[in-house]
């Protein structure tokens, strides 16, 4: 029996690395040669042979740079409060239960709850602003459930030891506990910065734009992003468009590749510095 389900997960192993192979052979084969400055460094256009993703692009490192700090900042935050200030509390509880629920909400729900608050209620309207706080709450449960598990796998031994030497709590938090926790945290951080990067449903529910011929310039400019404008593009019957799609696509994952591969740089140094120790 445990050698049959052994060999089962092998197979879906095997079955996805291979889908996920041929998808890549097709976005590079159909879109690798309409990767070139002139695409990178155009606006999108009715024309395909003169469309590009500089809008978007832009737009994407931009409200994914906003959603990350405020996603992070509030994150650890509320992970510190419940597992060093509440941990014992019937709140903490009921608030742990309820944070791994909203990281199984639908995205919509958070691109209609950004509408409401973040565009009418505080009238940012449909900026890079509201965009990246949408995707913060998007991704805010990732980030605090992963913060917590790095929090609670620090050594009680560290604390007391802090505690034994005249620490204060919060001396113990700042000095001991965040940087032995970090290598967790960024792990959360790229896994949120994964999900808002290729979020489309919450953005156009809270009014992103599908056509931008120009470059955000401010916090309250509006703006696109690289999965709206691809999801575009395949709208589109003609072949030049599903060219730049695959392009879009290509150029989207070496974002995200570029933007984790940070994080996981960021992530060994803490790791190795206190492996050290």
């Amino acid at each position: 029996m445990g050698r049959a389900f052994h060999g089962l997960c092998l197979l879906a192993v095997g079955i996805a690395l291979g889908m996920l192979a041929l998808l890549l052979v097709y976005l590079l084969v159909q879109g690798v040669t309409r990767i070139d400055w002139s695409f990178l460094n155009s606006f999108a256009s009715r024309h395909p042979d003169q469309a590009g993703i500089k809008a978007a692009m832009l737009g994407s490192i931009y409200v994914v740079i906003v959603a990350g700090v405020v996603a992070f900042t509030l994150g650890v935050a509320t992970a510190l409060y419940l597992e060093e200030y509440a941990a014992r509390s019937k709140f903490a509880r009921i608030a742990k239960i309820n944070i791994a629920n909203l990281a199984g909400v639908p995205s919509i729900v958070y691109g209609i709850l950004g509408l409401v608050i973040f565009v009418r209620s505080l009238s940012l309207g449909q900026s890079v602003l509201a965009g990246g706080f949408t995707l913060a709450l998007l991704v805010l449960p990732i980030v605090i459930v992963a913060a917590g598990e790095a929090v609670r796998a620090v050594p009680p031994s560290l604390r007391e030891g802090a505690y034994a030497l005249g620490a204060t709590r919060w001396q113990v938090i700042w000095r001991m506990v965040i940087p032995q926790a970090f290598p967790g945290i960024m792990t959360g951080i790229i896994l949120a910065v994964s999900r808002a990067i290729g979020e489309t449903a919450p953005l156009i529910a809270m009014g992103a734009l599908t056509f931008v011929p120009f470059t955000p310039d401010s916090p309250f400019s509006r703006f696109t992003v690289l999965p709206i404008q691809i999801f575009n593009w395949t709208s589109r019957p003609q072949e030049g468009f599903q060219e730049a799609a695959a392009a879009g696509i290509i150029v989207l994952l070496v974002i995200l590749l570029v933007m984790n591969a940070g994080a996981v740089i960021l992530r060994n140094r803490f790791q190795n510095k206190w492996d050290g120790l």
